[in-house]
């Protein structure tokens, strides 16, 4: 059900919206609220700050606030949310970041000529595209992807991070061979220290994509992750529904179904075959 002590956000009927139109995270008033909700989970006062603008800069881009995002966002945080409910939940608000992340890449202007004979005026997707998913937790945006993007081709890192130092380690990595070409949609669905990401750009550079090229793509972020990673990559592009200093953590264990594990893949890892849930390093 909605959240119905939601305040209706003021749209002016006649406003029309750009294109590309995304919330950038700033120091404004007008923003605060929106990157760090007074309800933070924890009782740190010092998590309350706001973010600064000249830290993080124009690479960190926050979709377009509205009822239906903070809904989404409430269940997915809720503990008392069913596992359905919140896969259910937590798709709708994939698509939503992957379709913006769409609206990221370049278009070309078109003309088409409609069944009835008619010329009309639109855009198209330049050629040159494609997914990247970090494992596990990565994986869950995939379909999301495909769902926009039907052909469009997948590549997959897993890394592991340390649990007691953080540090993170590649030990698998298989991208589209020209990947070097590409425009690059790094999926990683919540961001806390920023390593894993950091690791994993660190592997597509060597494979010769340039960081101006990658647009991440998270639904959850805390200021310390997305900060790490822009002062790592000032070009590096990250788009997220939120920043907060309490990363939603509390659902990044393992399935009870997590036994079920896929054949041996020809570097001697096996994987769960169940739904990725989601985890944050």
């Amino acid at each position: 059900m909605p959240c119905h002590n939601q305040q209706m956000n003021n749209v002016n009927p006649g406003q029309e919206h750009p294109m590309k139109q995304v919330r950038f995270a700033t120091n404004s008033s007008s923003n605060v609220a929106a990157v760090l909700p007074t309800s933070v989970e924890a009782g740190d006062a010092s998590s309350r700050q706001p973010l600064n603008q000249d830290s993080l800069g124009p690479q960190l881009k926050l979709l377009p606030l509205n009822d239906q995002i903070r809904e989404l966002q409430t269940i997915i945080r809720d503990k008392t949310t069913s596992r359905g409910d919140f896969v259910f939940s937590a798709d709708r608000l994939i698509r939503l970041v992957v379709e913006e992340g769409l609206n990221q890449l370049p278009y070309s202007e078109c003309t088409v000529t409609t069944p009835t004979g008619y010329k009309y005026d639109g855009v198209k997707f330049e050629r040159g595209n494609c997914g990247v998913s970090i494992m596990r937790s990565g994986e869950a945006m995939e379909q999301g992807l495909r769902d926009c993007c039907r052909s469009i081709r997948i590549g997959k890192i897993l890394i592991q991070s340390d649990e007691e130092t953080q540090k993170a380690k590649v030990y698998y990595a298989k991208f589209p061979p020209d990947i070097y070409r590409r425009k690059v949609l790094l999926m990683y669905p919540i961001l806390s220290t920023g390593n894993t990401v950091i690791e994993a750009v660190k592997v597509l550079i060597e494979h010769g994509v340039q960081p101006r090229h990658i647009i991440l793509l998270s639904l959850f972020s805390t200021p310390h992750g997305a900060k790490s990673i822009i002062q790592e990559f000032p070009d590096i592009t990250i788009l997220a529904t939120e920043v907060h200093a309490v990363a939603p953590t509390h659902f990044g264990q393992r399935s009870p179904d997590d036994h079920l594990r896929s054949p041996p893949t020809q570097d001697g890892h096996q994987y769960s075959r169940c739904r990725p849930t989601f985890r944050a390093f």
